[in-house]
C-alpha cells in the first residue's frame, strides 16, 4: 500500500482525533459456545461410536469423557473418527474420593497418580483439559480451607510440567465442597477466594471450569462469571432453584439472561457442558434445545 502523502495524513489524524474525542463503546458481542454432553448421560449400551453418532445428529459438537475409563484411547480415537464428534476434555472422576486436600499422603499421592493420567488420557483421547476438583472442606482440624488450598496446591503443582509438555489444561471447577466459600453461608457469596486460588498457581496451564448451577445457592452466576473473568476456561451447565433443587436447565432460579450478558461482557467463547440427568434420543434432544434457550436465544 502506498504511503499517505501530507494530506491523507492528516485527513487520518483528525479521524483518530475525532475517535478519541467521541469514543464509541460496542456492546459485548454474545458468546460463542460449542455444546457438549458428557458421556455418561448418553443412556443404553450402544457402542461408542454409534453414541457420539446420536449426539452429532441431535447438534451437540463434542463429548466429555471420564478418566481412568473403562474405554481405551484407541476406541475412542475411532469413534471420534467414525462420528466426526471430537472429545474436548476428561473429568478426574476419582478426585472426590482420592482427594488432593486428604489429610493422608498416601492418598494425596493416588489422587495426584490420578491426575497425572487424566492427563494422559485427555491428551490420547483428542482432548485439552482435566476437569478437577482440588479438594474438599471436611472439619476444622483436618481439612480446613487452609489445609485444601496449600495441599492441593502442592499436588497440582507437580503435575504441571506434564500438562504443558502435553498442552492440556488443569481446570478447577466449584461445587458444593465447602473450598473458596461458606458452605452455610448466604446467597450473595463472591468468586474472589476462587479466583486468587487459580492466580496463586501462576500458570496459563491451571484456570476455571465454571459450573452455571453449582453456585445458584451461594451467589449470583453471572456476578462469578465477572470476577472470574477470562480465568474460565470452559463451562458446566445445569440450573438450580430454592424450591427445584438441581432440575431441567430453564426450570431453577438462574439468571440465564444475565448469565449470557456477563459470558458477552468478559469475552468468553468455547465449551459449554451440559451436567444433567441424560437418557436416550428424546431426553438429550430436549437438554440440547434447553441449552440453546438458554445460552444463546
Amino acid at each position: 500500500m502506498a504511503p499517505l502523502d501530507r494530506r491523507g495524513f492528516l485527513a487520518a489524524g483528525g479521524a483518530l482525533a475525532l475517535g478519541a474525542a467521541l469514543p464509541r463503546r460496542a456492546a459485548p458481542a454474545p458468546p460463542r459456545l460449542l455444546f457438549a454432553v458428557k458421556y455418561g448421560m448418553v443412556a443404553g449400551d450402544a457402542p461408542m461410536a454409534d453414541k457420539l453418532k446420536l449426539l452429532a445428529e441431535l447438534g451437540f459438537d463434542g463429548v466429555e469423557l471420564d478418566s481412568p475409563a473403562e474405554y481405551d484411547a484407541a476406541t475412542v480415537r475411532a469413534a471420534v473418527e467414525a462420528s466426526g464428534l471430537p472429545v474436548h476434555g476428561v473429568v478426574d472422576s476419582v478426585h472426590w474420593q482420592e482427594r488432593l486436600s486428604s489429610p493422608d499422603a498416601e492418598v494425596r499421592k493416588r489422587g495426584t497418580d490420578a491426575l497425572a493420567g487424566a492427563i494422559r488420557d485427555a491428551r490420547a483421547f483428542g482432548g485439552f483439559s482435566v476437569l478437577l476438583v482440588p479438594g474438599r472442606v471436611t472439619d476444622e482440624k483436618q481439612e480446613n480451607q487452609e489445609q485444601v488450598w496449600e495441599r492441593s496446591r502442592a499436588c497440582v503443582e507437580s503435575v504441571l510440567p506434564l500438562a504443558a509438555e502435553l498442552g492440556v489444561r488443569i481446570l478447577i471447577e466449584n461445587v458444593w465442597n465447602g473450598f473458596c466459600y461458606v458452605h452455610e453461608g448466604p446467597s450473595d457469596q463472591r468468586a474472589d477466594q476462587l479466583a486468587a486460588y487459580i492466580d496463586a498457581f501462576g500458570s496459563p496451564w491451571v484456570g476455571s471450569y465454571f459450573d452455571i448451577g453449582n453456585h445458584q445457592k451461594y451467589g449470583r452466576p453471572a456476578e462469578w462469571i465477572r470476577t472470574l473473568g477470562r480465568r474460565i476456561v470452559k463451562l458446566d451447565v445445569k440450573d438450580w432453584g430454592k424450591d427445584a433443587g438441581f432440575c431441567k436447565i430453564g426450570d431453577g432460579d438462574v439468571d440465564w439472561p444475565d448469565v449470557q450478558k456477563a459470558l458477552g461482557e468478559v469475552g468468553f467463547t468455547g465449551w459449554a457442558t451440559a451436567e444433567v440427568e441424560g437418557g436416550g434420543r428424546k431426553e438429550l434432544l430436549d437438554i440440547r434445545q434447553r441449552m440453546e434457550k438458554v445460552l444463546r436465544a
